[in-house]
């Protein structure tokens, strides 16, 4: 494991169940107290070795010397008015990343970001305004998630959901990304079912192909935003290397592998993907997959010069795709009073 120039020690977040048990052998303790310490860390919120009190001195010593366990900085915590909750976190090399808990009446979510900064630049959102600095560790991905289930906590609301639609592209950082994922999914860490973790991705080919192939049975959003290369060209810089069909391909086969459903998440821009020539060139381009629709109002970003529908034109738009056969929901923008869209707090915390 490689220790970063910054960091004495390495986060023992970065750790899997069965690493912990590997280490822990290592230096002559029993197999057991691996369960004890991720117990300590993913179900009763420890933040230091210290308060693990089923542990003698002399184990909480050793960990202390060769691990860190600490709580990220908040930089800044921002309460919208639905009660959408909004974190800026400052890591240790002070990259700015950002975590949202997103209340709903049925589920209690938390969305995650996977890198500082991204690559990819998408004409809309303003995670890929400041660029890219870094993929997150494994831990850097866990750490958020503990932080909003500890305000979810606070209000009474356990948290059910988790959606990797924070900053960054998570295929980008596959390899953290699946191990920070299987700690939260499993029953020893902080157990959430892996159908209640949602992956999204702006349509990273190999990334969806390599998913298809893991025994982990999350959830795949594909950050679609255009109906064909010209209008997802307008976009998303990234369809030029994958192509709307090739993408499309590559989905259709995802599904047939998987027999799992596919959301597409869709951004409604008036005059550019909210029109009838994208319903129809929706449903030839979606048969055969097993799928549904997230239709997300466009969020202004001041950089871009986007306009959201109204109301009666978004509604129609979601009506005239009900029709061709593809189940599609709007989705009530959260927190936009604290700029709880991808990427506004970290923007505004850089300018």
């Amino acid at each position: 494991m490689k220790i970063r120039n910054l960091q004495q020690k390495q986060d023992i977040r970065n750790l899997t169940y069965e690493e912990l048990v590997q280490y822990l052998e290592g230096i002559g303790e029993k197999s057991f107290r691996a369960t004890q310490v991720f117990e300590w860390i993913y179900k009763k919120g420890a933040w230091g070795f210290e308060d693990m009190k089923n542990l003698s001195k002399e184990l909480q010593d050793r960990l202390a010397q060769d691990f860190e366990l600490k709580p990220n900085t908040i930089a800044q915590k921002l309460v919208a008015e639905d009660t959408t909750t909004k974190f800026l976190f400052d890591l240790y090399d002070h990259e700015k990343i950002e975590s949202v808990l997103i209340p709903t009446a049925t589920r209690t979510t938390a969305c995650i970001s996977s890198q500082a900064g991204c690559k990819f630049g998408c004409k809309f959102c303003a995670s890929g305004i400041g660029g890219w600095s870094r993929n997150l560790t494994c831990a850097e991905i866990v750490t958020q998630v503990l932080h909003v289930k500890e305000e979810a906590l606070k209000h009474k609301r356990p948290l059910s959901n988790i959606v990797m639609m924070g900053t960054g592209e998570n295929f980008d950082n596959y390899e953290n990304l699946l191990k920070a994922l299987r700690i939260i999914n499993s029953d020893k860490g902080i157990n959430i079912g892996a159908r209640h973790i949602t992956i999204s991705t702006v349509g990273v080919i190999p990334g969806i192909q390599q998913l298809a192939k893991e025994d982990f049975q999350v959830e795949l959003a594909i950050s679609l935003h255009g109906y064909d290369n010209p209008s997802r060209n307008v976009l998303m810089p990234v369809n030029r290397k994958y192509p709307f069909d090739e993408l499309i391909a590559a989905c259709r086969e995802y599904s047939k592998t998987t027999k799992r459903q596919i959301t597409f998440e869709y951004i409604l821009i008036k005059d550019v993907t909210c029109t009838e020539n994208a319903v129809q060139a929706l449903k030839k381009a979606f048969k055969g997959i097993i799928c549904k629709m997230n239709l997300i109002p466009y969020n202004p970003v001041s950089e871009f010069d986007h306009k959201t529908p109204s109301g009666k034109e978004m509604m129609a738009f979601r009506d005239s795709l009900e029709d061709a056969g593809i189940h599609a929901t709007i989705r009530t923008p959260r927190g936009r009073d604290v700029g709880a869209a991808c990427g506004q707090l970290r923007h505004s915390a850089q300018v």
